[in-house]
């Protein structure tokens, strides 16, 4: 079986953890070999929030610069700012939708336009997507399943092991029933946005 090293990124609230413990239980009732690691000292405050799932019996969740197969990223400054995780050629899936750190929000640094964050992205990339998660979880009838969107467009990218059949039973199986609906619709969501 092939290999897959995939790192998540995003800031605090986005759901980056719960879509971290969603991917690593999908893969895992689809029979494959999962370690999976998080850090996310601030990210109550809003702070950043990386963590790891690799697939395919790896022994560490750790993932060194220049590593991971694939991308997730829940914000895209963050995106940008973990790129150098990302391998060369590597597959990228990336939320549009910014949620500016506390500097940018004070007025004390600008953030960054959306082109200016997705051309390195697409550059070093060999596959890249943008979704707009926010409007897609929106749409799906909560915001807080932009991070299920993403997930949805990853999957119909083909960039896990398993296809939507997997993450759809993950999300039955395993989110709390009164959220996993609207989870189902949003993951439908992301994948129609790639056209999967």
């Amino acid at each position: 079986m092939q290999r897959h090293r995939i790192f998540l990124t995003g800031v605090g609230g986005q759901g980056t953890l719960t879509s971290t413990r969603l991917l690593a239980l999908a893969a895992m009732d689809a029979g494959l070999d999962v370690v999976s690691g998080e850090i996310h000292g601030m990210a109550q405050r809003g702070g950043v929030v990386e963590s790891t799932v690799l697939l395919g019996g790896f022994t560490s969740p750790k993932i060194s610069p220049g590593e991971a197969d694939i991308l997730l990223g829940f914000e895209p400054l963050e995106a940008q700012r973990a790129l150098s995780m990302l391998l060369q050629g590597g597959f990228a899936a990336v939320s549009t939708d910014p949620i500016p750190p506390l500097s940018s929000a004070l007025e004390r640094e600008p953030y960054p336009s959306l082109e200016a964050i997705c051309a390195p992205i697409r550059e070093w990339a060999g596959k890249a997507v943008f979704v707009p998660c926010h409007a897609l979880g929106v749409k799906a009838g909560n915001p807080q399943s932009a991070n299920t969107a993403l997930l949805g467009a990853a999957c119909a990218a083909g960039a896990f092991p398993f296809g939507m059949e997997a993450m759809e039973a993950a999300i039955k199986k395993h989110l709390p029933p009164k959220i996993v609906d609207v989870n189902l619709v949003a993951l439908r969501l992301g994948a129609d946005a790639l056209g999967g």
